[in-house]
């Protein structure tokens, strides 16, 4: 084995161009292939992170008085998916609003009335879909005095939505990379079975096996996949720590949650497919040349 692999790497030495070209197509398709996964795994996370205790505001009628609030919490704790519950009075809630926005308007110097209503902020348990935490909600929507529910339903729903369309996309250029990585890879061997021909036909002459003859293309394919993968992995690595940082402080304000790299498996995944994407190629081409 060691000498195929020692003969493997003469052959990428001896044609650095074109094994070269071949790395760089491989590593740019597994690049684009890890971005989709980071971006997939780090969604997935955020998502379970939302349906394990996302919170809730439960806005209260204008009619609501607080001598009605033990009797609200008591049928919303009723419902056995709430882990906290916290009243927010209407003139705690424009106290708050002022601290926050005075720098920034003066309507609040005009303001003669409080337009805000008694609030109750909710912790609630976990879900399993989004589906579910909807279904709470109109669950609290229908019990007396209460106006309204906010859980960030309008942009979380935009988001799923964009979030499986993006999906399909992914998988679907995934793919079509995948795909132009293994082209290239195959006619790379088959060009580099072309110029070593002569070698091939001495070899068949003095009785080499069909094994023996295609093990030195295999090993080159198999580095070339590995090598193409370790590439990729580490652009994506070099960008993540670019931007990821700023990426995480700009949404820690909205969402509890931090940007994370690949996980190993994921890792473990891609290289292992770049691998077997670098061998797959030069077994196709050696099944055609090699009739």
């Amino acid at each position: 084995m060691i000498r195929f692999v020692k003969k493997a790497l003469a052959d990428i030495r001896s044609n650095r161009f074109l094994n070269f070209i071949t790395i760089i197509t491989i590593s740019l398709s597994i690049l684009i292939v890890s971005i989709f996964m980071l971006f997939f795994e780090n969604t997935s996370r955020f998502i379970e992170v939302w349906n394990q205790g996302g919170r809730a505001v439960i806005y209260l009628e204008k009619d609501f008085f607080r001598d009605r609030l033990p009797d609200l919490e008591a049928k919303i704790r009723g419902l056995g998916e709430v882990d906290e519950m916290v009243f927010i009075p209407k003139a705690q809630a424009l106290d708050k609003l002022k601290k926050e926005m005075s720098s920034r308007t003066q309507f609040f110097k005009t303001l003669k009335t409080n337009p805000l209503p008694d609030a109750i902020e909710i912790k609630m348990k976990a879900h399993g879909s989004f589906e579910q935490i909807q279904s709470f909600a109109r669950k609290i929507e229908s019990l007396a005095l209460v106006e309204n529910v906010e859980y960030g339903q309008g942009w979380l729903g935009k988001f799923l939505n964009i979030f499986n369309l993006f999906k399909i996309t992914g998988y679907a250029m995934c793919g079509l990379f995948l795909l132009i990585a293994l082209f290239i890879t195959a006619n790379t061997v088959r060009l580099a079975f072309y110029s070593r021909r002569l070698e091939v036909e001495i070899m068949r002459l003095v009785g080499a096996t069909e094994g023996f003859i295609k093990m030195p293309f295999y090993v080159e394919g198999l580095l070339q996949g590995f090598l193409g993968g370790v590439v990729g992995l580490v652009i994506l690595l070099c960008g993540y720590l670019a931007i990821a940082s700023g990426i995480a402080e700009n949404l820690v304000t909205y969402v509890h949650i931090d940007i994370q790299f690949l996980s190993v498996r994921a890792i473990l995944i891609i290289l292992f497919s770049s691998t077997f994407l670098g061998w797959f190629g030069c077994y196709l081409s050696l099944k055609q040349i090699l009739k």
